[in-house]
């Protein structure tokens, strides 16, 4: 894999919790490379810069996924996770200055730092992060400063300033742990580490070749951003990055189980269960959980069943038979919840609450109102509840299953007499007043493809079709006077908009439509990264610049371009 700027991707490691980055907070860059933990919250814990002789130098900085260097000349520093909690780091010719990034000790804030005698090491113990990050120097010269100092003072360890060679490890703990001891020599965690990344890769993504450049930085962004059970979140997970978006929500984890289902799927069913261990009694999923807190002010839309879907063809023996029971009752619990406490008396279908509900926080769709009942709500719903009776049958209760299949129409017909009107979807508003925009959130129920009456399907792929830009399918029409370009929803292509509808239009019959939309989100990917969304026009890349959800939307739909190229190709047979 090539290097990757770590202004962008954290250096990490799947099961970590904290990684190396220049990102310290929201949208916040520092000068130098941090180690920054997000137990707790994002939070830059210390700061590493290189030194000879204990003076600041310019460095270069490289990193892949085994490896990450400083380098000044022929001197370098370089870093290897030995494991989740533990960082190896050797240098020669140079030395590291490993610091307090804040030098401000409250009786509530910062970072006590300490000598250990009983381990030998020195010992940083963080109240934001409420975890200890110890420094043990293997070999090499070490200088230590500030030890046991309250109120401001530096507090830093300064390991090979004399320009000899040096090598140490960095530990996240609790309260204790024994002297740090390992018959690994740097060279062998370097390549354990690549050895882990090769076969993560190999498993995700063994279709990738010269033609998906970017699958193998995609499968990094992934393996990199998982993290072990811990907090609130009982199951390993995929964050959303690394970065400041450091939280799994509640429709993004649906695309990242859906990129690992064929090649990780243990760590794909975990992803889509992962909130739902957080379901309300209501049956309400919260809006998004990390390891600190879990949120239920707002929730996201239910691409839930969609997801299943999906991967019933995804998982490579299938969903779990003996989990079904579990699965029916979360996603029938989900699915009632809007039907029960989301439709007002006597309408017909159910509203968001705000435009957050809609996970498009700032459609144009919601401005001047918030509760709206608006058309890809309802297709989820449908696609949902088509779900329910597919699994209601699985499981052998055939009235269930025609239950759901009934509620599925009912929900259906209702979508299409209150919200088509003969040439678009409108969004209604509780008083009952309707209205169309140029957001691409009303062409959302493209998602339901064949389900639709061909000539609605076909309106919504012209639609999508006014709204393609070379990046892809803008979420608010370049031409409408609310677009934006760095309008988070209201103009930048984002990944779960272009799943969906490139799905919806694939199976609907807009095959050449769909390999468009396909190819230009798979080109701004190779262009710019994974960045949170891209701006429609020019494919920079916008916002948290490590983003899973985009990671695995490259990664789907990039597999299952090379699986039609192969089907495409002639089949050449030897003569008998």
């Amino acid at each position: 894999m090539d290097d990757f700027s770590v202004r962008e991707i954290p250096f990490s490691h799947p099961g970590a919790w904290f990684g190396i980055s220049a990102v310290v907070g929201l949208a916040a860059y520092a000068d130098d490379l941090h180690l920054v933990s997000h137990r707790n919250g994002m939070h830059a814990v210390l700061s590493l810069i290189p030194v000879p002789a204990g003076d600041r130098v310019t460095t270069e900085v490289h990193a892949n996924a085994a490896l990450l260097t400083w380098g000044a000349g022929r001197a370098r520093v370089a870093a290897a996770f030995e494991s989740p909690t533990a960082l190896r780091i050797s240098g020669t010719g140079l030395g590291l200055r490993i610091a307090a990034a804040d030098d401000t000790l409250t009786p509530f804030t910062g970072t006590f730092f300490f000598h250990d005698p009983v381990t030998s090491s020195y010992v940083f113990t963080s109240y934001e992060t409420g975890h200890r990050y110890r420094v043990t120097v293997l070999t090499g010269h070490e200088e230590v400063r500030g030890a046991s100092a309250l109120g401001t003072a530096e507090r830093a360890v300064v390991v090979g300033g004399d320009g000899g060679q040096w090598e140490l490890v960095v530990e996240e703990l609790t309260t204790a742990r024994e002297r740090f001891t390992t018959a690994a020599t740097f060279a062998d965690v370097v390549a354990a580490s690549r050895r882990s990344f090769e076969q993560f890769t190999d498993r995700v993504a063994p279709w990738r070749t010269d033609r998906t450049p970017a699958a193998e930085l995609a499968c990094y962004v992934l393996w990199s951003a998982t993290v072990s059970p811990a907090g609130f979140l009982g199951r390993p997970a995929v964050l959303m990055s690394k970065n400041w978006m450091d939280k799994v929500w509640s429709w993004d984890h649906c695309f990242t189980a859906l990129a690992l289902a064929p090649g990780v799927p243990d760590l794909a069913w975990d992803q889509l269960h992962v909130v739902f261990d957080h379901q309300t009694a209501a049956g309400a999923l919260p809006d998004s959980v990390t390891h600190a807190e879990v949120l239920h002010n707002f929730v996201k839309p239910p691409i839930h069943g969609w997801a299943v879907g999906k991967l019933r063809a995804k998982l490579p023996d299938g969903l779990p038979a003996a989990d079904l029971p579990l699965l029916y009752q979360r996603l029938a619990a989900w699915t009632t919840f809007w039907l029960d406490h989301r439709r007002a008396p006597g309408e017909p279908l159910p509203h968001y609450e705000h435009g957050n509900d809609s996970g498009w926080d700032n459609a144009t769709v919601f401005d001047g109102r918030r509760l709206v009942q608006s058309a890809d709500l309802a297709a989820f719903l449908v696609v949902q509840l088509g779900e329910l009776a597919r699994l209601a049958r699985d499981l052998g209760d055939a009235a269930a299953a025609a239950r759901w299949d009934r509620q599925a129409a009912a929900v259906l017909d209702a979508m299409l007499t209150t919200l088509w009107d003969g040439t678009a979807f409108t969004s209604r508003a509780l008083d009952g007043t309707t209205r169309t925009t140029a957001s691409l959130l009303d062409l959302m129920p493209v998602v339901l493809g064949p389900a639709l009456p061909p000539d609605v399907h076909a309106k919504l792929a012209e639609g999508v079709a006014r709204h393609l830009t070379a990046v892809g399918p803008a979420t608010e029409r370049p031409d409408s006077p609310h677009y934006e370009a760095d309008g988070y929803w209201r103009g930048p292509v984002w990944a779960p908009s272009t799943v969906l509808i490139e799905d919806g239009l694939r199976r609907g019959g807009a095959v050449d439509l769909a390999d468009r939309v396909s190819a230009r989100f798979r080109a701004a990917c190779e262009k710019s990264g994974f960045a949170e969304n891209f701006d429609a026009l020019t494919g920079e890349g916008l916002r948290d610049r490590a983003y899973t959800w985009t990671a695995a939307a490259y990664l789907m739909l990039a597999a299952d371009a090379e699986a039609r190229r192969a089907d495409a190709e002639p089949v050449h047979t030897r003569p008998l």
